[in-house]
């Protein structure tokens, strides 16, 4: 038992990037939280992204704005850095079970798709969505973690991303 409070301990600074104690506690409890700041390629900051990993999955909860109106495919990608303009830095979605993308899609969906955006009048949307099966472990390795907003709206099918368009907002998780 004490082996593994200690790789708890341990992978809760590795995914951390020194943790906390607060941190390593809420890790080792099941308890862990990680927040992006989305920002678009002016540096602008158009929202927030939480994920807190919950009964074995991972529940992510968008709000953002200043965005076209319309829908959008929001995705996560699998390395936590955001560099504009094109965000091409955040590789791929994340799909550790190497699934084709989208819901729709018969060999899918990647553990990272979510649902689209639609910003409608009031400019901007919230959502939340869980991720089954994620786990802050798996997600938060050692180049972390990306939130990716696209021009377009995603068609749940389309692999690799769902002919959801160029990559026009970003955020890196850190933990909380």
């Amino acid at each position: 038992m004490k082996s593994v409070a200690m790789v708890a301990v341990a992978a809760a600074a590795v995914l951390g990037g020194c943790a906390t104690p607060e941190q390593n506690a809420r890790y080792m409890a099941g308890h862990f939280r990680a927040q992006a700041d989305i920002t678009n390629p002016a540096g602008e900051k158009i929202g927030t992204a939480i994920a807190e990993e919950v009964d074995g999955a991972i529940r992510v909860m968008i709000e953002a704005g200043n965005l076209p109106a319309g829908e959008h495919g929001t995705h996560i990608h699998t390395v936590g850095k955001c560099e504009g303009p094109d965000y091409a830095s955040a590789g791929g979605h994340w799909n550790p079970t190497t699934h084709q993308h989208g819901r729709e899609n018969p060999a899918g969906p990647h553990a990272g798709d979510m649902p689209n955006l639609n910003i409608g009048a009031s400019g901007r949307d919230r959502t939340i969505f869980t991720l089954p099966g994620g786990t802050f472990e798996g997600l938060l390795d050692q180049d972390g973690a990306a939130i990716v907003i696209h021009a377009n709206a995603d068609d749940y099918k389309t692999d690799p991303s769902g002919n959801s368009g160029g990559r026009i907002a970003c955020g890196v998780f850190q933990a909380m």
